[in-house]
């Protein structure tokens, strides 16, 4: 299925791998054609277990309950994927773990969410050793043909057509002890995914956007399509990224552009004509435009006060991307 949707199944095993939404998404597509299995998603409860996401897993583990646990899982659930949004509230009924996926150009399959369900009850009943039953399951989609699936998974009340996608969990199961808790544990796998997760961070992001803009840019203009799909991830999920940092691609892009035009200009082999180009800007026009906004100035007013006029032919491209990149 990898190979026939063009997906480096390789990169399994590479925990800093990343798949877009919609590369799943079809995926998922694939599978239920494929096995005519419309509840596949369910199935996923049977191979997960706490190592299967690995430092998050084991935060899990060595919280004192359950509901500490989901907390954690709250906290470091980017680590496992940037396509969806997890929350855990407690309500008048008892705890909510409430899921949402974001898709990109299709819309994100019932499976993705049902699967996390699935996943989800399963690390319950593994990390208590009982069994967990949870209130209410809430499922976004509407109710199948066959729902016998959904009650051989969950054993609880089922409501199809809800307004997301939720486990909503007794109270007491979620503040009863852990077998597995080790606080001097969380505290260590508090640390290490909190580093991990640095490598996820919004910071990061914007250090990669600029990287990769900086490698694209003499292909012309960039779409925010192509870097998504450079970065391994959506488009919607990127956006919402630099939102939460507060930036956006057009912000990166123009900035990008401003402080590499600031070093192409502060070397003597750059004509302007080659720093438009570099910048992917298909017409100077629109070059010397943007150069007026940033600088207050012409390219060669800007480059007459430095006094960098053409003189000698020099990498200035790779200089200045090699510097932005720091």
């Amino acid at each position: 299925m990898f190979k026939q949707l063009g997906l480096d199944f390789a990169a399994l095993d590479d925990p800093d791998a990343r798949f877009p939404q919609d590369s799943m998404t079809r995926l998922w597509q694939l599978a239920v054609e494929l096995s005519g299995n419309e509840a596949i998603g369910l199935n996923m409860a049977r191979v997960v277990r706490p190592a299967s996401f690995h430092v998050v897993g084991y935060a899990l583990m060595s919280s004192r309950t359950l509901a500490e646990g989901f907390e954690r899982l709250v906290r470091y659930q980017r680590i496992i994927a940037e396509s969806s949004d997890l929350s855990f509230v407690l309500g008048p009924e008892g705890y909510s773990l409430i899921l949402t996926v974001h898709g990109d150009h299709l819309p994100p399959t019932r499976h993705s969410a049902e699967a996390s369900l699935a996943c989800a009850l399963a690390l319950c009943s593994w990390l208590s050793g009982r069994p967990v039953l949870p209130r209410r399951v809430l499922v976004q989609g509407p109710q199948p043909k066959n729902i016998e699936p959904y009650k051989a998974a969950f054993h609880s009340p089922l409501v199809f057509g809800a307004p997301h996608d939720a486990l909503v969990f007794e109270r007491a199961d979620m503040e009863a002890p852990l077998p597995t808790a080790n606080e001097a544990m969380a505290i260590l796998h508090d640390r290490f995914a909190g580093e991990y997760l640095a490598r996820f961070s919004e910071t990061r992001v914007t250090h990669r956007v600029r990287q990769v803009l900086c490698r694209i840019l003499p292909q012309g203009e960039p779409k925010r399509e192509t870097l998504a799909q450079a970065l391994h991830l959506s488009q919607r999920t990127l956006q919402r990224r630099l939102q939460e940092e507060g930036t956006s691609f057009q912000t990166l892009l123009d900035d990008t552009r401003r402080e590499l035009a600031e070093q192409y200009l502060a070397q003597p082999g750059m004509t302007l004509l080659e720093t438009a180009y570099l910048l992917g800007f298909a017409d100077p026009s629109n070059f010397y435009r943007a150069f007026r906004r940033w600088f207050d100035a012409t390219p060669g007013e800007y480059r007459a006060r430095l006094g960098t006029e053409p003189e000698a032919v020099s990498d200035a491209r790779t200089l200045a991307c090699t510097t932005l990149a720091r």
